[in-house]
């Protein structure tokens, strides 16, 4: 009995009885099976308790004096706090017209008196889960109108800020690529009217070199779910080619999975970056070319001798000038590179002897930092421009020794990617048509996040890199970019403290 006291009540019922006799075995009984029970003798204070506390459901007697069940059941139904309350009956009357009265005025059921334990325990129970499962299937539909409520709201906000955003954007379904709906800034920026563009797929639109690649990107959105940024080429319908910058998210309309393509037009910031690049050309480089004309010949003695501090400043000079001279070049030779103003001059060419000639490069630079090189090279040939590999592999060998410490080793070595035991998933599709060349180091190592990162331009670990270690912070963009422009790939894995390799997966010549 203790324990049972402590549970929470099964139901809170009231019982609405003239009869104490009545009143205290309904209580008892159903106390017994672990309800709560209220018991009251007139129908005035069983309404004030209803709707004071509202009870799970009412057991109600029909003749009371000054009011009797049937009234007191319509003042129930009339109250919006009571009104769904359920409501038995139990009356000694047992004619059919009591009966149909009692279900007129709101009752659920009808218990004729005497009545047996057995069936009022379970019309009780019965009436109970009912009334449980209306409650349920209530709050289910306010959850439900919420939602709708809510997913209408959000559908308004996303109706607005669609039609009047400045940024292009159009959704397109994932399976066909095929346009669902554009804004009017889209169709400015594109030329087309809306009929011309909805329904058709990206393909069947004359929308550049670039449209296949967007299509492809979209028909691989379950797998990748985003893209941000990418950089393409969109020609209008009269033939006008722009630079857009592409984001492209994954989203579900009605049950289809489509995508949303948010367009940035930097057609006119493209053209400022050029017209920088020719200023860096014509302005910058031609100048800074003839002060290292005049320290080279400060520092043969041409000019007369300097005394040690003299020397001193003008090596200062001499690197700083130096540094100046490499950024200019590398900033000309990514941004041409990106123009397509540089092409690649690919022919056969021997993988064994450009990783020779790389680290018979590096080698001085290695000797001075005290770092041990150490070449495992593999002799097959290669499909590619040997300058631009060779720029490649020396800038990467550069980093290595740069960010060892003396006495550490470096290793530059290729093999086929089916003798290298590296998996990754940027060489998960790779075959014997590919050669996997690994730069190792023993250095700091890299963290995670910076591991994509620092293949972007003006990205270094560490901020200080540039001025200590004398980087451009634009070696590894070069690279990326002389590497994806062979049908190749670039990626690193890294510890902290353990070192990085830096991987180079290009194809082979078409003979192997």
């Amino acid at each position: 009995m203790l324990n049972q006291s402590l549970q929470s009540p099964k139901a809170d019922i009231l019982v609405i009885d003239d009869t104490p006799e009545n009143l205290h075995l309904l209580s008892a009984m159903l106390t017994e099976q672990g309800y709560k029970v209220r018991s009251v003798t007139k129908g005035s204070t069983g309404l004030r308790g209803a709707n004071a506390a509202p009870p799970d459901l009412i057991l109600l007697d029909v003749n009371m004096p000054e009011m009797n069940g049937y009234v007191v059941c319509q003042h129930l139904k009339a109250n919006d706090r009571t009104r769904e309350i359920p409501v038995i009956f139990i009356s000694a009357l047992g004619d059919v017209l009591d009966k149909v009265k009692a279900f007129a005025v709101g009752g659920v059921d009808y218990i004729t008196k005497p009545f047996h334990l057995e069936e009022v325990l379970a019309r009780i129970d019965n009436h109970l889960t009912i009334r449980k499962l209306q409650k349920q299937l209530q709050a289910q539909n306010e959850r439900l109108q919420q939602e709708i409520h809510d997913r209408a709201k959000a559908e308004e906000k996303f109706t607005k800020a669609f039609r009047s955003s400045p940024n292009p954007i159009a959704i397109a379904t994932v399976s066909e690529a095929r346009f669902i709906d554009v804004n009017p800034s889209f169709l400015r920026m594109s030329g087309y009217l809306l009929d011309e563009v909805v329904g058709h797929t990206i393909t069947e639109l004359d929308f550049g070199k670039d449209v296949g690649a967007i299509a492809k990107t979209i028909q691989l959105l379950l797998e990748t779910s985003s893209l941000h940024n990418q950089e393409f080429e969109f020609s209008t319908k009269f033939g006008e080619v722009k630079t857009i910058l592409l984001s492209i998210e994954l989203i579900d309309l009605s049950g289809v999975q489509c995508a949303l393509l948010i367009a940035n037009d930097i057609t006119e910031r493209k053209r400022l970056e050029n017209e920088f690049i020719s200023l860096v050309s014509h302005e910058l480089r031609t100048p800074l070319t003839s002060t290292m004309g005049a320290l080279d010949l400060l520092g043969a003695g041409q000019l007369g001798n300097l005394n040690p501090q003299g020397q001193k400043f003008l090596s200062i000079a001499t690197t700083n000038t130096e540094r100046l001279i490499r950024l200019v070049n590398d900033i000309l030779d990514l941004e041409r590179m990106k123009s397509g103003k540089i092409f690649m001059r690919k022919v056969n060419c021997n993988a064994a002897q450009l990783l020779i000639t790389a680290t018979e490069a590096m080698q001085a630079m290695a000797e001075k930092s005290q770092v041990k090189l150490i070449v495992n090279a593999i002799n097959i040939q290669l499909w590619a421009d040997p300058d631009r590999l060779l720029q490649t592999l020396t800038n990467l060998l550069s980093n290595a020794i740069k960010f060892s410490a003396p006495g550490d080793t470096v290793k530059i070595g290729a093999a086929l990617p089916d003798d290298e035991n590296v998996k990754s998933k940027e060489n998960e599709s790779a075959t014997t048509k590919h050669l996997l060349i690994t730069i190792q180091d023993e250095g700091r190592g890299i963290p995670e996040d910076k591991l994509q990162l620092i293949f972007e331009r003006f990205q270094q670990v560490d901020a200080s890199d540039s001025r200590n270690k004398g980087g451009t912070g634009l070696g590894l963009a070069i690279c990326r970019n002389i590497v994806q422009q062979h049908d190749g790939k670039i990626w690193v894995q890294s510890i902290l403290g353990e070192g990085s390799t830096f991987y180079v997966l290009l194809p082979l010549a078409s003979s192997q």
